[in-house]
């Protein structure tokens, strides 16, 4: 290995040294740690701290790093403090996800360190976010992300890798190739000789590097990252190196041949490094054990900071309250002067109305530029905006997602327009696992909207006609928005994208043109999580939502006056139980109706709710009714039998009857 100091003083090569060498004893102390059951689990790196040493190092404060669990020396090299990662990995209040994680799986904002999630690749989107912030903002900073060689075969490498070359982001693309995805090795996991040779694929720069030698990392990416400053052009840099301990301590090495562990233990990047320092006079066996010395008395004294340090101690509010951000932003509330405007119209003006209201707003989505989107809504905005903030993007929903969560890393906001909401299949790691858990986890809450267009009736068939919000109504940490009204749309939309929280706001697409409404034409908010009572009645409560709502308003004009009374409730999560309760203790009898299929679909979560707390005052057993459980048909006497509008009247019968 030959290593090549450059314009390096004597005092930087020391202090690459220094950084090299604690993350390698404080792993050695964690792995002591685990065999005496202090520490639950540990992901080694011993044998790779060059590679995060040497970029964390050549890289300036401002930039974003996304790292892995093998990454300790990014942690380290960047200076935060011992203590807070002892505590993080026993769970201590102190950590940084205060025991809801564990590991690496943690971001700290101030040190533009942004926490991973165990799906492999999940982040190499987030990165092409927070490198669109920098380019939107003007700024000089670029976003380096991580990815082991077995994520380079997640579909979301691809993804961001193209959206980075497509979008011309300054993002640094880092594959530590360690030989193994667990047991698996290079050669079962891809064909072309160097993962770098799929850089020509996506029209972007390539090249593989001695992960082991940490001048060659950082002298290299000193070097690229000054360039990618300048011509705001993404890279992927393959790292060759291996890793001397199993994926984790419990699986072991017995997969891997011995031979390989000679061969790379002569390769060291500790081991060699400090020869090359000894050879070239720049340290001596005693300032070699000076260094020493010193690391071991940080880590003992953090340690025994951890250890003295404040355990958790369980709390059922603060837990609960710790899944969303506050929204402390005053709502503006409706005006006076309305106009009759369609759902599609109210839409488009809560949109359009919000890009001007935040300047830091951006709305992405396939053909929502120039074209407009499928459904016109975003039609002429890219002329009012720019295609800065209105973005065409590939078809590659997950990497839109997570770069709209990187967008909000960096203090922005984003919205998101699926195409379809069936489409939303593709990006779905990124919501329920990204998204959904980022502020219970570490305290950052996703300012993302993700529009869904939904919704049968339109004999769109099984891929383009789904009302899927139960997906994701048993994700906590997701805000749910369905409007029955233009009125309701254009106010909560406004609200959903000023709300700090991810939301998803569905929007049934058969509504756009064919219902119309009065609503006021100033830029208004409607506060998310409560109910309209859109109909008064004394005797049965319909609890629906989406075109639910009129459905039930067309089935009760064959009922008498203030008979039926009918709850649009706007907002699934958070859902308005008290105008729920009050009315059907008022009532004794409900129908929960939805679009939905019926088995398992959120309308159950609602049925059995009334049923554990509004027991004592039910006349009739709490009824639900939904669509069929088929996927949603293509012919159109196929979806009328589907949907369950043509079996309402029968249930209300039913009820009032009971």
């Amino acid at each position: 290995m030959h290593f090549y100091r450059r314009h390096l003083t004597d005092a930087q090569l020391l202090q690459l040294y220094e950084q090299l060498l604690l993350p390698r004893m404080i792993e050695e102390k964690m792995l002591l740690y685990l065999r005496q059951g202090k520490i639950s689990k540990w992901f080694s790196g011993i044998g790779q701290e060059a590679i995060s040493v040497g970029i964390t190092a050549a890289l300036n404060p401002e930039d974003y790093l996304l790292p892995l669990h093998r990454n300790l020396g990014v942690f380290t090299t960047r200076g935060l403090t011992l203590e807070s990662l002892f505590c993080q990995w026993q769970g201590k209040a102190g950590g940084f996800t205060q025991g809801r994680d564990r590991s690496f799986h943690f971001g700290s904002p101030k040190d533009r360190i942004i926490g991973m999630i165990s799906h492999l690749g999940a982040m190499l989107p987030v990165a092409d976010g927070l490198a669109l912030a920098s380019k939107l903002k003007g700024e000089s900073w670029i976003a380096t992300v991580f990815s082991g060689d077995g994520g380079t075969s997640e579909g979301d490498f691809h993804e961001a890798l193209n959206l980075a070359s497509v979008w011309d982001l300054p993002v640094l693309f880092v594959v530590e190739n360690n030989g193994y995805g667990l047991s698996t090795p290079t050669e079962e996991q891809y064909r072309c000789k160097q993962l770098a040779d799929r850089a020509k694929g996506y029209g972007m720069e390539g090249y593989t590097i001695d992960g082991n030698n940490v001048l060659e990392v950082y002298h290299f990416v000193k070097d690229v990252a000054t360039q990618m400053r300048e011509d705001h052009q993404p890279v992927l840099l393959e790292c060759n190196t291996f890793r001397m301990r199993g994926h984790e301590e419990a699986s072991g090495t017995k997969y891997v041949p011995q031979e390989l562990f000679d061969t790379w233990a002569e390769k060291d990047p500790i081991a060699t490094y400090t020869q090359f320092l000894h050879t070239e006079g720049v340290l001596t066996d005693e300032f070699e054990a000076d260094i020493r010395a010193k690391h071991t008395a940080y880590i003992e004294a953090e340690l025994q900071a951890a250890q003295e340090s404040a355990d958790i101690s369980p709390d059922v509010t603060h837990e609960t309250q710790q899944v969303f951000a506050p929204s402390s932003a005053a709502l503006t509330p409706p005006a006076d002067t309305t106009k009759e405007i369609r759902m599609v119209d109210a839409i488009a003006e809560s949109l359009e109305a919000s890009l001007h209201e935040h300047e830091n707003l951006v709305f992405m989505g396939q053909d929502v530029a120039g074209y407009g989107g499928v459904f016109k809504i975003s039609e002429g905005f890219a002329d009012t905006f720019g295609k800065g903030r209105i973005r065409n993007t590939p078809i590659c929903e997950s990497a839109v997602i997570g770069a709209g969560l990187g967008l909000s890393l960096s203090g922005m906001k984003a919205v998101v327009e699926m195409q379809f909401a069936d489409f939303v299949s593709c990006g779905f790691n990124q919501i329920v696992n990204n998204l959904a858990k980022n502020h219970y986890r570490w305290g950052h809450a996703p300012d993302v909207v993700v529009r869904m267009p939904c919704g049968g009736g339109v004999g769109a068939g099984p891929f383009h006609s789904q009302t899927n919000e139960g997906w994701f109504t048993q994700v906590p940490g997701l805000k749910i928005v369905y409007p029955a009204f233009p009125e309701d749309a254009k106010g909560l939309l406004s609200t959903a994208i000023q709300d700090p929280n991810p939301v998803l706001f569905f929007e049934h697409k058969a509504m756009y043109r064919s219902i119309k409404g009065e609503v006021p034409t100033n830029h208004y908010h409607l506060p998310i999580g409560k109910a309209n009572r859109v109909l008064m009645g004394d005797d049965l409560t319909v609890i629906t939502y989406g075109m639910g709502v009129h459905w039930a308003l067309e089935a009760t004009a064959s009922f008498d006056a203030g008979v039926i009374e009918v709850i649009d409730l706007r907002s699934l999560i958070p859902w308005d139980q008290e105008t729920v309760f009050e009315s059907v203790r008022k009532t004794g009898k409900c129908l929960v109706l939805y679009e939905a299929s019926h088995t398992s679909a959120f309308g159950a979560e609602i049925a059995a709710t009334i049923g554990e707390v509004c027991f004592t005052s039910l006349d009739a057993p709490v009824r639900r009714l939904g669509a069929m459980d088929t996927p949603v048909p293509f012919h159109v006497e196929l979806e009328r039998q589907y949907l369950p509008k043509e079996r309402l009247n029968g249930v209300l019968e039913e009820l009032l009857g009971y």
